[in-house]
């Protein structure tokens, strides 16, 4: 946003045009992956297998998805423009060397984090924006609500690796028979659903909903709420580059906030006289807090106005109106029983 645009902007917020000036003047300069990102004109942000909910393709090549909205809320951050971001899917053999070399610039979703990845491959995870793990799905009529209500039932999962090894340590704690129906692949265990070769099927969470998303009537399948495993995800940046760490970082943090205090796309053109202080930072009356990390004074605000809070992202992606509605469950609001928590911009 030209300073103009901004300075007519905050006036009508109610913000002084001096302090505006002032927070102008003090921009911090770009670091080496925000000066790159301006001069090649916009961001390179991919995700690690393309995913119904995470990130899809349309029938024009535009992609949608939790992911996608994400990389343009940061393209939001630093241009003020969502558009200017070019969407990269990425398999999982390449996604590090891509991110080390440049090619990239943000990786929306990553492999879960673990420490061997955080540490280990020239990459940091920034934050935490999808809580997942492994889970069971159902169909309706099978009548269970718990996984612990399961017994006798005939359960696909992928051979080998940890989702067998959860599987069987769950059934062995619960002590109910079960007969496994086993796969090499994914895709084989969404085949197999299907067509009825297990009466359940277990994976991550958000395979699942992918694989009832796919199913001609996905509201007659309900993935079980226990999770036999833990998993997040987030984005993740190279290793080395504070300023771009904190960019992506706050912009996340900055999504979460504002659905905690009720700012969203819908209202914040309406908070100009709002007196909660939490609220008056988020929409640029207090405090001027884009600068120190090399961005504009009101680049929260523009974030929200562009993609609506975390709240509006998850219901764009896997609501209602999805035909294969999500609980927030983990992902929901810390104060509301979930896990969702980010620190308070102030």
């Amino acid at each position: 946003m030209a300073f103009a645009a901004w300075a007519s902007f905050a006036a009508a917020l109610g913000v002084a045009t001096g302090t505006v000036a002032a927070a102008q003047d003090s921009i911090a300069p770009a670091g080496p992956t925000l000066a790159a990102i301006r001069e090649r004109g916009h961001l390179l942000c991919a995700t690690s297998d393309p995913l119904p909910g995470f990130a899809q393709p349309g029938s024009e090549g535009r992609w949608t998805g939790f992911d996608v909205d994400f990389c343009r809320a940061v393209a939001i951050a630093v241009f003020d423009d969502a558009s200017k971001m070019e969407f990269i899917p990425l398999s999982g053999d390449s996604r590090f060397a891509q991110l080390q070399t440049g090619a990239i610039d943000l990786i929306a979703r990553n492999a879960p984090w673990t420490m061997r990845r955080d540490t280990g491959y020239g990459a940091n995870y920034v934050a935490t924006s999808f809580f997942d793990g492994q889970a069971i799905m159902v169909p309706q009529s099978l009548g269970a609500v718990s996984a612990y209500e399961l017994e006798n039932v005939s359960v696909c999962v992928i051979d080998g690796g940890e989702e067998l090894t959860n599987v069987r340590e769950f059934f062995f704690t619960t002590q109910a028979a079960y007969t496994e129906v086993l796969y090499e692949d994914r895709e084989d265990l969404t085949v197999a659903y299907r067509s009825g070769l297990c009466n359940a099927v277990s994976a991550p969470a958000s395979w699942l909903n992918a694989i009832r998303r796919s199913l001609p009537e996905p509201a007659t399948h309900r993935i079980l709420p226990e999770r036999i495993s833990k998993g997040s995800f987030g984005p993740v940046v190279r290793a080395g580059d504070d300023q771009w760490f904190n960019i992506v970082k706050w912009t996340l943090f900055a999504l979460i906030d504002a659905e905690e205090v009720g700012v969203s796309s819908l209202n914040i053109q309406s908070l100009a006289k709002a007196k909660t202080h939490a609220i008056r930072r988020l929409v640029g009356l207090e405090g001027s807090f884009g600068p120190a990390i090399g961005l504009r004074p009101d680049f929260i605000s523009r974030v929200i106005q562009g993609v609506g809070n975390y709240g509006e992202i998850f219901n764009r992606n896997f609501g209602p109106d999805t035909g294969a509605a999500v609980v927030r469950g983990q992902n929901a609001l810390w104060i509301n029983g979930g896990l969702l928590y980010a620190p308070p911009i102030e």
